[in-house]
C-alpha cells in the first residue's frame, strides 16, 4: 500500500485531478505562441529567396528526431520518461483554479469544525469538489496531530515540485543534444560534398543542403524542447501556489483558528492586479 506522502504527492502533481472543479479549456497561447514561433521561421527562411523545399531534407530530420529520441532512452528512466509525456499532453489544455472559491469552501470547512469538531468533516468530504483539498483533509481526519500533519502535507508538495522539475528537465535533457545532433548531420553531409569536391556546381548546393540539419536541431531545441520546459515549470509553480493555499487552510483549521483569520490568512494567496502608480 503506497504511504500517504506518495499518495498526496501523486495528487497534488496531478494536472488534472478527478473531479476537480476547475475551468478546463484548450491553452489557446501556447498555440498561438507555437503558430507565431514556427511562422515566423518560415516566413525568415522565405524572405531569403530560397524555396522552403529547399529546407525539407529527411536525412538531416530523421538524423536529429531518431538521435533525439534514442538519446532520450539512453539518458531517461522509463518512468521519468512516461511522466514527462503525460505531463506535455496536459499542456494543450489550461486549467484555472478558482482559489476565491476555494478559500470560502475551506471557511465553510472550518465553521463546520468548530460547530461539530474537526471530525464532523469526514461528512463533508464526499461533497468538496478540490481533490487535494478532499486528500488533505482525509489525512487530517486519519492523523489528527497538527504537527505529524504539517510534516506529510509538506513532505506531499515537496515531492510534487520535485516531479514536475523532473519532468522539465526530461525536456531540456532533449533540448541540449538536438543542436548536437544537428550539427552532426551537417558533417555527414559535407563528407559527402567532398566526396563530390570535383563536381563544382553541386558543392555550393551540397554545402548549403548539409547546414539544413544544423537548423533542425536549433529549431526542435529553442521552438519545442525549451519552450515546453518553461512552461511545465510555470505550471508546476502555479500548482505548488494553489496546493499551500490548501495546506495552509487545512493546519490552521487542525490548531482551530478561527474562520475569519483563517481567511485573513488565505487572502495573500489571491492574485490581484497589479496598480499602476
Amino acid at each position: 500500500m503506497a504511504s500517504p506522502q506518495i499518495a498526496l504527492a501523486e495528487q497534488l502533481s496531478s494536472a488534472s485531478p478527478a473531479h476537480d472543479r476547475r475551468s478546463r479549456r484548450p491553452d489557446i497561447l501556447l498555440f498561438i505562441g507555437l503558430a507565431i514561433a514556427i511562422g515566423a521561421a518560415i516566413v525568415g527562411l522565405r524572405s531569403t529567396g530560397v524555396s522552403l523545399t529547399y529546407f525539407l531534407q529527411p536525412t538531416g530530420a530523421l538524423m536529429v528526431l531518431g538521435g533525439t529520441i534514442g538519446v532520450l532512452l539512453i539518458t531517461t528512466p522509463s518512468r521519468s520518461l512516461l511522466n514527462s509525456l503525460r505531463r506535455v499532453a496536459t499542456l494543450v489544455t489550461a486549467s484555472e483554479t478558482d482559489r476565491a472559491a476555494l478559500i470560502d469552501e475551506i471557511v465553510e470547512c472550518s465553521r463546520q469544525s468548530r460547530r461539530g469538531g474537526f471530525l464532523a468533516l469526514e461528512s463533508m468530504l464526499p461533497k468538496m469538489g478540490n481533490s487535494p483539498l478532499r486528500s488533505a483533509f482525509e489525512l487530517a481526519v486519519d492523523i489528527g496531530n497538527p504537527a505529524e500533519l504539517r510534516t506529510v502535507l509538506e513532505t506531499g508538495l515537496q515531492m510534487a515540485e520535485r516531479q514536475g522539475e523532473a519532468d522539465a528537465k526530461t525536456l531540456e535533457v532533449a533540448a541540449g543534444f538536438a543542436p548536437t545532433l544537428g550539427i552532426m548531420g551537417t558533417v555527414v553531409g559535407l563528407i559527402e560534398v567532398l566526396r563530390q569536391f570535383s563536381n563544382f556546381s553541386s558543392v555550393g548546393y551540397g554545402i548549403g543542403t548539409a547546414f539544413v540539419s544544423t537548423i533542425y536541431g536549433l529549431a526542435l531545441a529553442n521552438l519545442l524542447l525549451l519552450p515546453l520546459a518553461h512552461r511545465i515549470r510555470a505550471r508546476v509553480a502555479d500548482n505548488f501556489e494553489t496546493q499551500e493555499l490548501i495546506m495552509e487552510g487545512v493546519l490552521a483549521i487542525a490548531d482551530s483558528v478561527h474562520p475569519a483569520l483563517i481567511r485573513m490568512r488565505l487572502a495573500s494567496f489571491l492574485r490581484k492586479p497589479t496598480r499602476e502608480k
